[in-house]
């Protein structure tokens, strides 16, 4: 196996410590919860596409793709963050419901996905190329696909949708209760 593998050691490109939009966000550096031991890995997810919660990660934009971001938001919320089953539970599914709208109306080949923690707040966004806007759906219009900003809108804190100079964030923020 080794013989192949010749001369790739240094392929990987490197990633940045810290963000300028995690800045940006407020997360001093050296924040307590990022800045101690090493980060051990959590699940096969973040071992297979990166930790969200060090920069973006990008997935490309296919069905399947929600179920990856479904299984790191659970091991970053549960694993690495140690938030309560409900709460994780929720944030799974409204990550679930931003991805699909990525992959569904951006005809964008990848899409980004960042998880920002702060004291009391977590942050999870999804970034993708496309300048369009997603909308909420009034209660009684909603069909099947009309449901996800609404679940956005009830089971978060905040969201928001952010412009970008190519494409948008779309995001939300949940409180949650520091021990």
């Amino acid at each position: 196996m080794m013989g192949g593998m010749a001369g790739l050691e240094g392929m990987e490109q490197p990633r940045p410590r810290r963000d300028p939009a995690a800045a940006r966000w407020g997360i001093p550096e050296g924040d307590e919860d990022t800045a101690s031991a090493p980060r051990k890995p959590v699940s096969a997810a973040l071992d297979l596409v990166g930790d969200p919660t060090l920069g973006e990660v990008r997935l490309p934009s296919r069905p399947q793709s929600a179920g990856i971001a479904r299984r790191l938001t659970a091991a970053v919320l549960l694993k690495q963050w140690s938030l309560t089953p409900q709460l994780t539970e929720h944030a799974v599914l409204l990550v679930s419901e931003l991805v699909g709208n990525a992959v569904r109306h951006t005809g964008a080949r990848t899409f980004g996905l960042r998880m920002l923690r702060r004291r009391g707040w977590i942050r999870i966004e999804v970034r993708d190329p496309s300048r369009g806007l997603p909308c909420l759906m009034p209660v009684q219009e909603m069909d099947i696909s009309g449901r996800g900003l609404f679940l956005v809108d009830k089971l978060s804190d905040r969201w928001g949708v952010d412009l970008l100079p190519r494409g948008k964030t779309t995001w939300f923020e949940m409180r949650i209760a520091d021990r």
